[in-house]
């Protein structure tokens, strides 16, 4: 049986709960191959990289014409720079979609929330279909939604890390208590990461280093396409409670001997 199962934000309906990236891989050339293989339809890539008047290796060229492009502000360090990034971005052509990410740590990376607040809620205001990177606070994600966000996207652990679902136990909370789509994105390093935040009920993860740094990203890609799949299917099909003890999968009574064995 084929269920119908649609993620829709910005009024865009996608069938894949998978977002790609463009960096980091050996070359561009390869992002139709990933594209393919993973079956994504939003693909996220950083303004810096975007010259439409270039005659040289542009990353856009390579990013099949299906896809949603989702420009992000990578290099923003306050609002007003995010602001600009997503403006340029769609005087450039790109669309109204874009993924604010304003960071002032250079350490660990990890986003400011005050900031992606007020760019946010300015961008929205504009038309944008916002999705902003966060760290997994509830107080922002709230603020966020009020703000006019499409989704919230927090992180899993640090970008490029490959670490996982460090921060498992504070999504589960923006999933149980947020009513726009959750995300996961940044941290997430093998395919049993995805499908882990996918069987928590998140709405979608975004995957660009653990695909770009393997033996293989096409392969890889594919791998992550049936993670994600397998992990929103047992989501929905609603996995059955644990318990502490041994719960038999059949009857014992009727063919064991529970006399006394003296």
């Amino acid at each position: 049986m084929k269920y119908e199962d649609y993620l829709e934000i910005g009024g865009t309906k996608l069938s894949s709960r998978l977002f790609i990236g463009t960096g980091k891989y050996a070359s561009d050339a390869l992002i139709p191959q990933i594209a393919e293989s993973s079956g994504s339809q939003v693909i996220t890539v950083a303004l810096r990289r975007v010259d439409f008047e270039s005659h040289t290796e542009n990353v856009v060229k390579h990013i099949p014409k299906t896809m949603q492009l989702l420009p992000n502000t990578s290099g923003a360090r306050t609002s007003d720079e995010a602001i600009r990034i997503a403006r340029l971005a769609k005087a450039m052509g790109c669309g109204n979609w874009i993924k604010i990410e304003v960071i002032s740590d250079n350490k660990y990376l990890l986003p400011d929330g005050y900031e992606t607040v007020k760019a946010t809620e300015i961008l929205a205001r504009e038309g944008f279909v916002v999705l902003p990177y966060i760290n997994p606070d509830l107080m922002v994600a709230r603020q966020l939604q009020n703000a006019g966000a499409a989704a919230v996207m927090p992180l899993g652990a640090p970008i490029g890390s490959n670490r996982g679902l460090k921060t498992g136990e504070m999504i589960r909370i923006l999933i149980d208590e947020i009513d726009i789509p959750i995300i996961v994105d940044a941290g997430i390093g093998k395919p049993s990461h995805a499908c882990r935040a996918m069987e928590m009920g998140a709405a979608a993860c975004l995957v660009n280093t653990a695909i770009a740094g393997a033996n293989d990203p096409v392969r890889m890609a594919g791998a992550f396409a049936d993670a994600v799949r397998a992990g929103r299917a047992a989501f929905l099909a609603g996995p059955g409670a644990s318990r502490k003890t041994a719960s038999a999968s059949s009857p014992l009574t009727g063919f064991l001997d529970f006399g006394d064995p003296r």
